[in-house]
């Protein structure tokens, strides 16, 4: 019998010698972080208080009881039961039975209906058919990537369930080192922006946190074939995380699957969707260009198989020795700032990710309270000194004042945006513009994966502000289906036609102009001096995006080191509208910080360039008297 088996054969006792002697205990089992309890009386367990409560606080395990099969009522059968008993204003779409779990997902229209008050009808379907009711939201906007999302992960259910057992398994054995050190290793995104990546270690365990490219550069990824990385192969690893979806945080990870990870990633539900969604879209990108992609597709659905998704909030053990603790950064959908326990009690460590600390009209502002803290590893996009971002309304007014001085010239605004975030926060500040007659209501033309991004976020309104969400749930509301929002899918013919036409806003990707739709909008749009740009969101440095901001009207829209190259005259306006950034700037950072509880004894200035990185480090210094670094890639800080 292995070790794992031992330990669930002792944790079967516990579980048995704790719950009352009418109730049996077919078996247990890990699955991931959790441990699976399967019982004909799994009803029986649900109605008693206190006995999964008091299984999680003795065992210190998340718990998930289960239905053993002879406790099912045959699924035709169920489902007939189930239909009965929920409300035909519900507005049922779909009933899916899970065997292997003994769980029914009952996708609906309204799922409080389905829930009933107090969770009522929930309960009268678990005790008339026996199988667990859980409820998924029908999307207001139709969502191609969360419905490939949910099919693809239900065709995969084996494998899932393997490689849930798999993982639970590695999380709980037994731990054998002798030494105790905390220890992490910066391989990117150090006095630069983009390829975040990071490894935190123990003698027991590593993480790897995030692992992006670069924007504008070629070639530069994190240093992952060092020894301190996965130079001795990725299964060297005993998980990733991944704090958000933008593709400088999570653009390489499948390139892991490629060379042969088989472990886990953990991450929010929205920042598994958006993560597919948009390494596809880099695979594409890379294809359209001409540049060997540097992995397939076949490694995004890999990646999408294996994540976990973890609810905000929920603290779970991911290593023998690591428990994590995901919380909202307020930076796009699903953004995470991760908070890591080590030992039992011995260390924490918190990564901002990228994080925006005041609320917007998307998402409420970051979260900055723990438990315990002693090492914060913190953003620093734009913790230069004279990093102070425009109020939010007084943004909104610059950016009004920009499209009515356009529309006098009859011209076209053009908004290169990420289609995360950014683009979202536009759209709500466009419809709400045009609803109050502030700017005149006009096409607003959404290219790229815009569209695709906002059906995203409609599927997961729970992380969206409570104002918005109360708002996406009732169609006759929701800001995102105003008819002025139309999606490009004419491609160049459809791009030519409105740009001939009658003054518009294009959204397009890509935020930085290193590639997508965009590049075709500027040769459109770009000789016109009626015509204007305008940027909303942070420019990297090496990015074309960076080049038409310093002012560059001779630019290069393919590859300037080909021979090939195609140069243009750049005669639009270019307008810089700030505020509307998803970073934190210089104050909000420095707030973070000083409002953070407990205050960390020990920051990291990371993903900023040199004098941001460096400015921010002496500030937090100076102003709070705490141990500061301004790290360099590949350095290792011993935290222990």
């Amino acid at each position: 019998m292995s070790t794992a088996d031992e330990a669930l054969e002792k944790i079967k006792a516990q579980v048995e010698a704790e719950t009352p002697e009418d109730i049996t205990i077919s078996s247990v089992t890990f699955e991931g972080p959790e441990l699976v309890i399967y019982t004909p009386d799994a009803r029986e367990i649900a109605n008693r208080d206190g006995i999964v409560r008091n299984l999680a606080q003795t065992l210190r395990k998340r718990i998930n009881v289960r239905p053993t099969p002879d406790a099912l009522v045959p699924q035709a059968e169920a489902e007939a039961r189930i239909q009965e008993t929920i409300p035909e204003d519900a507005g049922v779409q779909n009933l899916d039975f899970d065997s292997t779990t003994g769980e029914v997902f009952i996708e609906a229209e309204k799922p409080g209906r389905v829930i009933g008050r107090h969770g009522e009808t929930l309960d009268q379907i678990a005790a008339s058919v026996g199988w667990t009711p859980e409820v998924v939201r029908t999307p207001p906007m139709e969502s191609s990537t969360v419905s490939n999302v949910r099919n693809f992960l239900k065709q995969e259910r084996d494998d899932r369930r393997d490689i849930l057992e798999r993982v639970g398994r590695q999380i709980n054995r037994p731990m054998t080192a002798d030494d105790d050190w905390v220890r992490l290793t910066t391989l990117g995104c150090c006095r630069e922006v983009g390829r975040a990546s990071f490894i935190l270690s123990t003698p027991e365990s590593r993480i790897l946190v995030d692992c992006g490219d670069k924007p504008g550069a070629k070639g530069e990824v994190p240093y992952l074939q060092v020894p301190e990385a996965l130079a001795a192969g990725p299964n060297s690893i005993d998980a990733v995380v991944l704090t958000h979806a933008h593709l400088d945080h999570s653009a390489l990870i499948p390139i892991l699957f490629k060379y042969g990870y088989d472990g886990p990633i953990y991450t929010t539900a929205p920042t598994r969707d958006l993560m597919g969604l948009l390494q596809l879209d880099y695979l594409d990108v890379a294809a359209k260009e001409g540049r060997a992609p540097p992995y397939e597709s076949q490694q995004v659905r890999d990646a999408l198989k294996h994540t976990i998704p973890l609810d905000f909030g929920n603290v779970t053990d991911i290593a023998p020795d690591i428990k994590l603790t995901m919380h909202n950064a307020g930076h796009i959908l699903g953004s995470a700032v991760c908070h890591f326990h080590i030992g039992e009690g011995r260390y924490n460590v918190a990564f901002s990710g990228d994080i925006h600390y005041k609320d917007t009209r998307l998402l409420d502002g970051a979260v900055n309270d723990f438990p315990r803290v002693e090492t914060l590893i913190l953003e620093s996009t734009y913790g230069g000194k004279n990093d102070y971002q425009t109020d939010q309304a007084d943004s909104e007014r610059v950016l009004k004042r920009v499209i009515n001085e356009a529309q006098e010239e009859e011209g076209h605004i053009l908004i290169p945006a990420f289609a995360v975030g950014r683009s979202q926060e536009l759209m709500l500040v466009l419809e709400e513009a045009m609803r109050k007659d502030e700017i005149p209501t006009m096409p607003v033309y959404l290219d790229g994966m815009i569209r695709e991004a906002t059906a995203i976020h409609t599927a997961y309104p729970e992380y969206l502000r409570e104002s918005l969400r109360n708002r996406i749930l009732y169609d006759d509301e929701n800001p995102f289906l105003a008819e002025q929002f139309q999606q490009v899918d004419g491609g160049e013919e459809m791009r030519q036609d409105i740009a001939d036409g009658d003054p518009a806003i294009i959204l397009t990707t890509s935020g930085m102009v290193t590639g997508g739709p965009v590049m075709s909008w500027l040769r459109l749009l770009g000789s016109d001096p009626d015509n204007t740009m305008v940027f909303v969101g942070y420019q990297a440095e090496g990015t074309l995006g960076r080049q038409i901001q310093r002012g560059q009207d001779e630019i290069s829209l393919g590859d300037s080191s080909g021979p090939r190259a195609e140069r243009m005259s750049l005669n639009m306006a270019v307008e810089t509208v700030d505020g509307f950034s998803g970073h934190a700037d210089r104050q909000g950072l420095e707030t973070f910080v000083e409002t953070m509880h407990p205050r960390p004894e020990k920051v990291l200035c990371v993903h900023g360039d040199e004098s941001s990185t460096n400015q921010l480090s002496s500030a937090l210094y100076q102003n709070f008297n705490m141990r500061t670094f301004n790290p360099k890639n590949l350095e290792t800080f011993r935290f222990v």
